[in-house]
């Protein structure tokens, strides 16, 4: 199987998963009037889909008993339940995640979901596996959450007028960054245990665990929305093809990115390259500014906030970059 044999290929690969995780969004804002629940099923079929291409591929390049399926069958079973389980969680965040932006906005969700989700993933995955220096490594982290709260400054400097947060939305946010920081340690345990996956392998794993979730929590959510009113798989029959290629693109652009960060991971450790990965919010503002232009007009503030968002998560790249480096 492919792996990087040197930190700066497996650096750029941690970069290139984290334009991937914060890229994939715009396939969704190019539907109209499209339900997030109904979208969500091309998404989990993608990001399945492309994970199976990947392990036949660069997972299974050169064979041995590193190949896709020769680790499937020598992996413990216990490995592969802790991938799935990783993947059955990060998808429940993942949803909660959206309708926490519907419902109290980006200015408030990212701060508070993404904030949680690095520091718990990182802290919980370096225990499992204690790769470079605990102290640059935090130190990074903390320029990456000020990052993620000055994206959220950036987004509320824009918001005129509005009034107070809802306890519902803090809450849902709340959840869904304590939901998305708990799967790295699953994939850690899952790429260390005796048996352990290799990283193609777990990504299989992981995004069929998702997949698992939808048949039960999307299903949920489409009876039972966080936001707006209920939906049937009739919308979803209905939708123009276009909409569901946006949603296979989707996913298969967000599981491109996270083989690629598993596979970093077996070099330089979850908690390093989870740590690199989880600054997507920061491509995402990228795309709002040069793409959406949803900071045209926009006050000097927020421009400024902008400014300091790129500046902290450079400093934070530099850190980890550190952090491995010394450990």
């Amino acid at each position: 199987m492919f792996v990087p044999s040197t930190f700066v290929a497996a650096l750029v690969m941690t970069i290139l998963s984290t334009i991937c995780w914060g890229s994939f969004a715009n396939t969704f804002k190019l539907t109209k009037d499209y339900r997030f629940e109904l979208y969500y099923w091309d998404y989990a079929a993608g990001i399945f889909l492309i994970s199976v291409v990947l392990a036949f591929t660069m997972g299974s390049y050169g064979g041995g008993d590193s190949a896709f399926l020769a680790n499937l069958r020598s992996a413990a079973p216990m490995n592969l339940l802790y991938a799935a389980i990783g993947g059955f969680i990060f998808n429940i965040a993942n949803v909660l995640l959206i309708a926490g932006i519907e419902i109290a906005g980006l200015a408030v969700a990212f701060p508070i979901a993404i904030g949680i989700a690095l520091v718990e993933g990182v802290v919980l995955s370096y225990v499992l596996q204690p790769k470079g220096s605990a102290g640059l490594l935090g130190a990074g982290v903390a320029m990456a959450v000020l990052a993620v709260i000055l994206i959220g400054k950036a987004y509320g400097a824009m918001r005129t007028g509005a009034g107070s947060v809802s306890r519902k939305g803090v809450t849902v946010c709340v959840v869904s960054g304590v939901l998305m920081g708990t799967f790295a340690p699953f994939v850690t345990r899952a790429m260390t245990a005796a048996n352990p996956l290799t990283p193609y392998t777990v990504a299989v794993l992981f995004t069929f665990g998702a997949v698992i979730c939808c048949f039960f929590f999307n299903i949920y959510l489409m009876k039972h929305p966080i936001v707006g009113e209920p939906v049937t798989f009739a919308g979803y029959r209905s939708a123009k093809a276009s909409y569901h290629l946006l949603g296979l693109i989707g996913g298969a652009i967000w599981g491109v990115g996270t083989v690629f960060n598993f596979v970093a991971a077996s070099l330089v450790g979850v908690a390093i390259s989870y740590a690199i990965g989880q600054a997507s919010p920061m491509v995402a503002a990228l795309w709002g500014v040069f793409a959406w232009h949803e900071f045209r007009g926009a006050p000097k503030a927020a421009k400024l906030y902008l400014v300091g968002m790129f500046l902290a998560y450079v400093l934070s790249l530099v850190l980890i970059a550190r952090a491995y480096q010394a450990g």
